[in-house]
């Protein structure tokens, strides 16, 4: 099965990009090649320039709190688990803890390391962090697997509490919604939405066997999901055929 995920307004769109690169610079960390240390390098850069929105952090606080709030709530209802109750709570209040203890933006304490920040100016260009550019950075990839990841591991630590955030974010956001089986007929699917709710984010599982590739738009009235197919140069055409899928509204 293959799950897309589409974001109704941009603060989850955000959120998504950023869970995005973190995934990548997770897998990208734990490998030994330098070439895959060097896009390690890249996307934490990337997620330094996702991340320097200046009311991201403002945000990200204020949806843990919110979320705090209405689980609190929730204390003393027969029909709701207490343990679990408390764990929820105990992780938010960690993860609003470690980002509200973050000095300035993500990231930030980076911009003084002369060094990255030279590798920084170079790397979006073409060819730009070649040996006779950056022979610093040249002699570092040549550094042993474990010293390169320990540098990279010091430089992600002041990435760990916006990852944190958004890990338990989206996951509460992801859990609000139920998945329903349903069918695109003739390879077309639109749902009205339910007024007065506000939904953050729409899930399409597909079977993977498929081959498919979902066009899905949205709004806060109706969504809408098209089945398309790849032809042999790549472009998208409409699938005529009915198609099942899975589908899970997120609020």
């Amino acid at each position: 099965m293959i799950l897309y995920e589409y974001p109704f307004n941009e603060s989850i769109r955000t959120m998504l990009r950023l869970e995005h690169l973190f995934d990548r610079l997770a897998q990208l960390i734990e490998r030994d090649a330098p070439v895959d240390h060097h896009y390690a390098l890249a996307t934490i850069f990337e997620v330094m320039d996702v991340a320097s929105r200046a009311d991201l952090k403002s945000d990200l606080l204020k949806e843990l709190d919110k979320h705090k709030v209405l689980l609190n709530s929730y204390r003393g209802n027969p029909s709701i688990s207490e343990v679990a109750l408390d764990e929820v709570v105990a992780r938010i209040d960690h993860a609003f803890g470690g980002l509200n203890q973050l000095a300035g933006k993500a990231g930030a304490a980076l911009n003084n390391n002369e060094w990255l920040m030279s590798i920084r100016s170079r790397i979006s260009i073409p060819g730009g962090t070649c040996e006779f550019d950056l022979p610093a950075y040249y002699a570092w990839q040549h550094w042993s697997p474990q010293r390169r990841r320990a540098d990279l591991l010091q430089w992600v630590g002041s990435l760990m509490p916006l990852a944190e955030a958004l890990q338990v974010l989206l996951g509460l956001l992801r859990e609000s919604g139920a998945p329903h089986a349903v069918v695109a007929a003739g390879g077309q699917y639109q749902q009205s939405l339910t007024q007065g709710r506000v939904y953050q984010l729409l899930r399409v599982r597909l079977a993977a066997d498929e081959e498919l590739v979902p066009e899905i738009s949205g709004h806060r009235l109706m969504v809408s999901v098209r089945m398309m197919r790849q032809d042999a140069e790549g472009r998208l055409k409409p699938n005529p055929a009915d198609v099942p899928f899975e589908l899970t509204l997120c609020s």
